[in-house]
């Protein structure tokens, strides 16, 4: 099967990316201490670049000293980041033809930090880690907002191609637009419009900031998978109102750190078995795709098979495929499909990436012990000899 949409060019806004491969932002840890971007980051983001894929979305950037997972989590709260993230922009430039996004986020609910008590719309208990949110203010609210955009203004500056907010998994931006996370009554919560505000607030006054040409994009939830929680209904609804405000595409996503832990029935596949379990928020992209108004849709979920994902972009489903796990794995996967090789991702989708991140920088624990059984038969080859 030839890949011939899949290795196809196409834009995001007027930003023309080389395939339809983006790398989807997770949390890599290898920021210096307190969020600069130095050499260990710069090297990550170097070998996706060099390995051929067309969108490398980074990990989440904190908008605030509050909203940060780690201290090894990148920062864009202060002009003083902007040098490191401007290495990391150009290194990625000069060795491919890739694009760059920021992605910028806030732990909200699910913040853990020692120093800054997690924040959400509502005081509701996060039942992962047990704790207790402050109700922002509604001032709070609003200089929340001029975080986001003044960050991703120095994404802008810092010569990012594009900005996505993270709105899904949890994190503050998610917590407004679900009603298990958000039971306020003033202008920031109660109907789906009031509770889309706060996005469609950051994207407009983002936009007066920055080149009517940089594209804003979003990492959507689109249901949370609890009782009580966001539906697929109405994150429909939600992405609607998201698509008529400017975002140049969305990816859409769902579930929660709780859901992860505690449902796992309710959540979508995470350990993938068999091919069933592939590309599993394609049903999801099927009803987005009819209302995205020339904005793109990126799909996120499972996707593994190159003649899989040639199939929904001819079949019109989505415009771009998202993965991480697999190019944990094999950060070159994109070439190795486009020189021919057409066997699926190696990713055994273990999920053990993601406990990694815990207390080291992200990586596949499959593909580093590979690379101890090599340098080990390597020395006893040296050794023998």
């Amino acid at each position: 099967m030839v890949l011939d949409i899949l290795f196809s060019a196409e834009n995001i806004g007027t930003v023309q990316i080389k395939n339809r491969i983006v790398r989807s932002a997770t949390f890599s840890r290898r920021a210096e201490r307190y969020g600069k971007v130095g050499e260990e980051m710069i090297n990550f983001y170097q070998e996706l670049a060099a390995g051929g894929t067309g969108l490398i979305i980074t990990g989440f950037i904190s908008v605030d000293a509050s909203g940060t997972i780690s201290p090894f989590q990148a920062r864009l709260d202060d002009d003083s980041y902007i040098s490191g993230h401007r290495n990391l922009v150009e290194t990625v430039h000069n060795i491919s033809d890739a694009k760059i996004a920021a992605q910028i986020a806030h732990t909200g609910k699910q913040g853990t930090h020692p120093k800054y008590p997690p924040i959400a719309p509502s005081s509701v208990k996060d039942n992962m880690t047990g704790l207790i949110p402050r109700e922002m203010t509604t001032e709070e609210i609003k200089q929340m907002i001029e975080k986001f955009v003044n960050a991703g203004y120095r994404a802008y500056v810092a010569g990012y191609d594009m900005v996505q907010l993270h709105a899904a998994h949890g994190y503050l931006l998610s917590n407004f637009i679900s009603p298990y996370t958000n039971k306020r009554t003033d202008e920031f919560g109660g109907s789906i419009e009031n509770m889309t505000r706060i996005l469609v607030m950051i994207h407009d006054q983002l936009r007066e900031k920055t080149d009517k040409n940089f594209p804003i994009i979003i990492k959507l939830q689109t249901q949370d998978f609890v009782n009580g929680g966001l539906t697929l209904d109405n994150g429909i609804k939600i992405a609607n109102i998201v698509i008529k405000t400017g975002f140049k595409a969305i990816e859409p996503s769902g579930g929660i750190a709780e859901t992860q832990i505690g449902t796992k029935d309710a959540y979508p596949s995470k350990i993938i078995k068999t091919r069933d379990d592939e590309n599993y928020f394609l049903p999801v992209a099927k009803q987005l795709k009819p209302l995205m108004k020339g904005n793109k849709l990126i799909l996120v979920g499972g996707i593994k098979n190159p003649q899989s994902a040639e199939k929904i972009l001819k079949n019109k489903h989505a415009d771009f495929i998202s993965m991480s796990r697999p190019l944990l794995y094999e950060p070159d996967l994109p070439k190795r499909w486009q020189s021919g090789d057409l066997t699926p991702a190696k990713c055994i989708s273990c999920n053990q990436c993601y406990l990694s991140m815990l207390t080291a920088p992200t990586h596949c624990l499959v593909r580093k012990k590979l690379e101890r059984k090599k340098e080990r038969k390597l020395k006893e080859k040296f050794t023998r000899r």
